[in-house]
Protein backbone atom coordinates (compact mmCIF):
# COMPACT_ATOMS: atom_id res chain seq x y z
CA UNK A 1 0.00 0.00 0.00
CA UNK A 2 1.41 3.36 -0.88
CA UNK A 3 -0.06 7.08 0.10
CA UNK A 4 -0.72 7.93 -4.15
CA UNK A 5 -3.30 4.44 -3.49
CA UNK A 6 -5.46 5.54 -1.31
CA UNK A 7 -8.74 6.53 -1.51
CA UNK A 8 -11.94 7.37 0.50
CA UNK A 9 -14.30 4.62 1.45
CA UNK A 10 -17.12 3.93 -1.53
CA UNK A 11 -19.90 5.80 -0.52
CA UNK A 12 -18.48 8.31 1.98
CA UNK A 13 -17.66 10.90 -0.84
CA UNK A 14 -20.84 12.93 -2.33
CA UNK A 15 -20.62 15.33 -5.61
CA UNK A 16 -20.99 18.13 -4.15
CA UNK A 17 -24.58 20.23 -5.97
CA UNK A 18 -23.36 21.82 -9.14
CA UNK A 19 -25.60 25.26 -8.93
CA UNK A 20 -26.80 26.75 -12.14
CA UNK A 21 -25.84 23.95 -14.40
CA UNK A 22 -28.39 24.25 -16.78
CA UNK A 23 -32.54 24.31 -16.54
CA UNK A 24 -32.54 19.92 -16.73
CA UNK A 25 -30.23 19.78 -13.71
CA UNK A 26 -32.96 20.40 -11.33
CA UNK A 27 -30.80 23.29 -9.93
CA UNK A 28 -30.89 25.81 -12.79
CA UNK A 29 -31.78 29.38 -13.37
CA UNK A 30 -32.26 31.07 -10.13
CA UNK A 31 -29.90 27.80 -7.98
CA UNK A 32 -32.20 26.85 -5.50
CA UNK A 33 -32.62 30.22 -4.32
CA UNK A 34 -36.13 30.93 -5.29
CA UNK A 35 -37.64 34.16 -7.04
CA UNK A 36 -36.26 37.86 -5.95
CA UNK A 37 -36.20 39.11 -2.30
CA UNK A 38 -33.10 39.80 -0.37
CA UNK A 39 -31.85 36.18 0.56
CA UNK A 40 -32.14 35.51 -3.37
CA UNK A 41 -29.21 38.15 -4.15
CA UNK A 42 -25.65 38.14 -4.10
CA UNK A 43 -24.07 39.16 -0.50
CA UNK A 44 -27.77 39.38 0.54
CA UNK A 45 -27.92 37.62 4.00
CA UNK A 46 -30.33 38.62 6.91
CA UNK A 47 -27.64 39.87 10.39
CA UNK A 48 -28.50 37.96 12.99
CA UNK A 49 -30.60 38.28 15.40
CA UNK A 50 -32.94 40.96 12.43
CA UNK A 51 -36.66 40.09 13.10
CA UNK A 52 -37.63 42.05 9.74
CA UNK A 53 -37.75 45.53 11.17
CA UNK A 54 -39.52 44.83 14.63
CA UNK A 55 -37.53 45.86 17.87
CA UNK A 56 -35.39 42.75 18.27
CA UNK A 57 -35.67 40.83 21.32
CA UNK A 58 -32.08 41.21 22.51
CA UNK A 59 -33.07 45.22 22.81
CA UNK A 60 -36.31 44.55 23.82
CA UNK A 61 -34.91 42.47 27.31
CA UNK A 62 -33.40 44.99 29.59
CA UNK A 63 -29.43 45.09 30.37
CA UNK A 64 -28.55 43.94 33.97
CA UNK A 65 -25.55 42.70 36.30
CA UNK A 66 -22.11 43.54 36.07
CA UNK A 67 -19.64 42.22 33.60
CA UNK A 68 -16.20 41.98 34.57
CA UNK A 69 -14.71 41.16 31.32
CA UNK A 70 -13.61 44.88 30.91
CA UNK A 71 -11.45 44.92 33.83
CA UNK A 72 -9.98 41.38 33.55
CA UNK A 73 -5.92 41.47 33.55
CA UNK A 74 -4.68 38.72 30.81
CA UNK A 75 -1.98 37.08 32.47
CA UNK A 76 0.69 35.04 30.58
CA UNK A 77 1.93 32.02 31.91
CA UNK A 78 5.14 30.27 31.01
CA UNK A 79 6.35 27.04 32.62
CA UNK A 80 9.83 26.52 34.04
CA UNK A 81 10.68 23.43 30.90
CA UNK A 82 10.53 26.56 28.02
CA UNK A 83 13.06 28.84 30.51
CA UNK A 84 15.50 26.13 30.94
CA UNK A 85 16.36 26.33 27.03
CA UNK A 86 16.88 30.06 26.86
CA UNK A 87 20.44 30.84 26.01
CA UNK A 88 20.60 33.97 28.34
CA UNK A 89 22.64 35.30 30.96
CA UNK A 90 20.52 38.59 32.01
CA UNK A 91 17.55 38.35 34.09
CA UNK A 92 14.37 36.77 32.11
CA UNK A 93 11.85 39.49 32.13
CA UNK A 94 8.92 40.15 29.73
CA UNK A 95 11.18 41.75 27.31
CA UNK A 96 13.52 38.30 27.48
CA UNK A 97 10.33 36.15 26.89
CA UNK A 98 8.88 38.45 23.72
CA UNK A 99 12.40 38.08 21.94
CA UNK A 100 12.65 34.44 22.50
CA UNK A 101 9.03 34.15 21.16
CA UNK A 102 7.78 32.21 24.54
CA UNK A 103 5.03 35.07 24.52
CA UNK A 104 3.22 36.92 21.54
CA UNK A 105 1.04 40.14 22.06
CA UNK A 106 0.55 42.58 25.03
CA UNK A 107 0.01 41.30 28.56
CA UNK A 108 -0.96 42.71 31.68
CA UNK A 109 1.56 40.75 33.72
CA UNK A 110 3.47 36.94 33.53
CA UNK A 111 3.24 34.37 35.55
CA UNK A 112 5.68 31.47 36.02
CA UNK A 113 4.67 28.06 36.39
CA UNK A 114 6.34 24.91 37.69
CA UNK A 115 5.89 22.57 34.58
CA UNK A 116 9.22 20.89 33.56
CA UNK A 117 12.60 20.58 35.19
CA UNK A 118 15.03 23.55 35.24
CA UNK A 119 18.99 22.52 36.15
CA UNK A 120 20.87 25.97 35.27
CA UNK A 121 20.72 28.98 37.67
CA UNK A 122 18.44 31.45 36.07
CA UNK A 123 17.07 35.00 37.86
CA UNK A 124 13.64 35.57 36.77
CA UNK A 125 11.66 38.78 36.88
CA UNK A 126 7.88 38.14 36.57
CA UNK A 127 4.62 39.95 38.24
CA UNK A 128 3.34 36.26 39.34
CA UNK A 129 5.16 32.99 40.41
CA UNK A 130 3.84 29.88 41.24
CA UNK A 131 5.11 28.15 44.75
CA UNK A 132 6.54 24.83 43.03
CA UNK A 133 8.11 27.33 40.58
CA UNK A 134 9.75 29.47 43.23
CA UNK A 135 11.01 26.10 45.24
CA UNK A 136 12.51 24.70 41.93
CA UNK A 137 14.39 28.08 40.89
CA UNK A 138 15.71 28.19 44.59
CA UNK A 139 16.96 25.17 44.50
CA UNK A 140 18.84 25.52 41.12
CA UNK A 141 20.69 28.32 42.71
CA UNK A 142 18.29 31.11 40.98
CA UNK A 143 16.63 34.31 42.07
CA UNK A 144 12.99 35.02 42.09
CA UNK A 145 12.29 39.18 41.51
CA UNK A 146 8.39 40.03 42.17
CA UNK A 147 7.78 43.19 39.38
CA UNK A 148 5.80 45.89 41.39
CA UNK A 149 2.01 45.93 40.54
CA UNK A 150 1.28 49.59 40.31
CA UNK A 151 4.61 50.03 37.49
CA UNK A 152 3.45 47.42 35.43
CA UNK A 153 -0.22 48.20 35.23
CA UNK A 154 1.35 52.14 34.55
CA UNK A 155 3.24 50.95 31.84
CA UNK A 156 0.01 48.24 30.00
Amino acid sequence: MRLHTLSPRPGSKHRTKRLGCGESSGHGKTSGKGHKGQKARSGGSIRLGFEGGQMPLIRRLPKRGFNNAQFKLKIAAVNLGSLATLETDGPINEATLLEYGLIRGRYDGIKILGGGDLTKKISVEADYVSASAREKIEAAGGTVTLRDKAASKATA
